[in-house]
């Protein structure tokens, strides 16, 4: 009974954003702040919803989360906590605009190991210094936002202490980034606890790699429980941001080792990557994630449209990692000609960049190598952007459940950086 009432609670908030969201024309998130497309019908929500399952989307995503996860789980204990995040990202967002593909990247790496649990962001593991962190790992590495969410935290630390969870706060931020970047607003269950842990050997091995083929992408994502309509549509977070020129760099010198470019890169195409990355020409190529090129840098899931500049690097506070300069980068969002519309940014040109044979990261051009994924690449770039919106927001709702820790499982850290 708890369960079907939790599920239609939750049904009802998203019937309410999208018909919130109808009088909202397409590039007014930052003003408005909810950003289902006003082209994205109740009846296409409900019917995409279940598309590819044939059961109730809602009810499956009740059925698939911890009981102590809710909706507005700080009702009670921190009313205004969803606001004050929500207000705080947009005043960050007023001066950083990068800050949307840095946090979903982010995201992306601590939910992707061990559930989203704020593991990413512990500078220590059970309180021992000496034991490697995330943020150490090699697709880590280049990870930013992390003085973002310390930022939250400490507003919300003066309003309710002890209260909201770091794994909350960027579960919540990560969503607000995504809104205010141009794309759709998607409701979150909280109450999510934060790990005392941190998975330094998982984050290594498990992060999908910029150079994965396609049946690599697709198993780590199922593994995770992903279809692969529900992976295509998460690497299209990849349209707001830059790539990184560390993540591009392989496959224009020495691409898997061969000490020759990319075969599959067109002359032309190779050429004009090596003219945005030709400073970067003596970097390696890291090993971070493909989620890593989505936001405001190396994805980095490369930041949301309009344009965002390229990311500063962020102060990391975690042992052994100091602060690098801003790097080069190349976003999907230039990749298109004149003659394709590309919108504010968060719509369907990284779909359009791959049918081109233009996707800056190989694990991305790999879409188009399965014959399934391919056709989704074309479907999501057939239309005006709402099926991808649609499919995003499904996706991320889904991913922002995995493996939640609640009740005596976690706790509620005072400092994110810091286990309790």
């Amino acid at each position: 009974m708890m369960t079907a009432t939790k599920g239609w609670a939750f049904a009802l908030v998203v019937m309410f954003s999208v018909l919130l969201s109808w009088s909202i024309p397409r590039g007014e998130s930052e003003r408005a702040f909810i950003s289902f497309s006003s082209h994205e019908p109740l009846v296409k929500v409900v019917s995409l919803a279940s598309a590819d399952g044939g059961q109730d989307f809602f009810m499956e995503m009740t059925d698939s989360v911890a009981t102590n996860i809710e909706y507005d789980f700080y009702r009670d204990t921190c009313p205004e906590a969803e606001t004050i995040v929500s207000s705080t990202m947009a005043q960050i967002y007023s001066q950083h605009k990068n800050v949307s593909a840095q946090l979903l990247r982010l995201f992306f790496h601590d939910c992707f190991i061990q559930g989203c649990d704020a593991s990413v962001l512990l500078d220590d593991s059970n309180g021992n210094k000496n034991h490697s962190i995330e943020k150490q790992a090699v697709p880590n590495k280049t990870l930013k936002g992390f003085e973002k969410i310390d930022q939250i935290k400490e507003v919300l630390e003066n309003v309710c202490p002890g209260v909201v969870s770091c794994a909350d706060i960027l579960a919540l931020a990560t969503r607000d980034g995504v809104v205010l970047a141009g794309g759709p607003f998607y409701p979150l269950f909280t109450g999510r606890r934060d790990s005392a842990r941190s998975y330094y050997d998982e984050s290594t091995a498990e992060i999908p790699k910029p150079d994965d083929n396609i049946t690599q992408t697709l198993h780590l994502f199922s593994l995770r429980g992903f279809t692969d309509r529900e992976t295509v549509s998460l690497l299209g977070g990849h349209n707001i941001g830059k790539i990184g020129c560390e993540f591009i760099q392989s496959r224009l010198n020495n691409f898997k080792g061969t000490g020759k470019p990319d075969p599959t890169v067109s002359p032309s195409f190779l050429n004009e990557m090596r003219v945005f990355c030709e400073d970067n020409g003596n970097e390696k190529s890291s090993q971070g994630s493909p989620m890593a090129a989505t936001m405001a840098s190396p994805m980095e899931f490369p930041t949301a449209a309009p344009m965002a500049a390229p990311m500063a690097s962020s102060p990391m506070a975690s042992r052994g990692m100091s602060e690098k300069p801003a790097q080069r980068g190349m976003p999907y969002f230039q990749q298109l000609s004149s003659s394709v519309s590309s919108g504010a940014g968060f719509d369907t040109h990284y779909y359009q960049s791959l049918l081109r044979g233009r996707g800056l990261l190989f694990a991305d051009q790999q879409l188009m190598a399965n014959e399934r994924t391919a056709r989704l690449v074309r479907a999501y770039a057939s239309d005006d952007g709402s099926t991808f919106r649609m499919d995003f927001a499904r996706a991320m709702m889904k991913m922002s459940n995995l493996n939640a820790l609640t009740g005596s499982q976690g706790q509620v850290r005072l400092e994110c950086t810091l286990a309790s």
